[in-house]
C-alpha cells in the first residue's frame, strides 16, 4: 500500500486518496479561439512519462482538499508533496510540453 503525505492531515494510507491526473496544465486564456483539435489536445493529450512525474491527487476520505504529488512512475516513490498554488520543488520533472 502507498503511503501519502496529506499536507494538511499528514500520512495515509492510498485507499483514502483519489488521483485526478497530471498536474500544471494551464486552461486555454481564450477557449472560444480554438480548434477542435486544440480544444481535444487541452481536454485529452497527456504525457505518460517513465520516472518522475507530477500529479494532482484530493483527499477523498479526509479533508477533500486537493494538493500536487511529484512520484515516480516506476516505483511509485513519492519525492515531494505540495499544496495547490504552490510552485513544484526544484527536483527535475517530467512535466510535458512545456507545463
Amino acid at each position: 500500500m502507498l503511503l501519502i503525505e496529506c499536507p494538511w492531515c499528514g500520512p495515509r494510507e492510498e485507499s483514502e486518496f483519489h488521483c485526478g491526473g497530471e498536474a500544471h496544465i494551464a486552461r486555454p486564456l481564450h477557449p472560444e479561439e480554438l480548434s477542435d483539435s486544440e480544444w481535444a489536445d487541452y481536454l485529452f493529450m497527456r504525457t505518460n512519462p517513465k520516472g518522475r512525474h507530477r500529479e494532482r491527487w484530493v483527499h477523498e476520505a479526509g479533508c477533500r482538499r486537493w494538493f500536487n504529488v511529484e512520484r515516480d512512475t516506476i516505483t511509485h516513490e513519492i519525492t515531494a508533496v505540495y499544496r495547490m498554488g504552490e510552485p513544484p520543488p526544484n527536483a527535475p520533472a517530467a512535466t510535458g510540453r512545456g507545463r
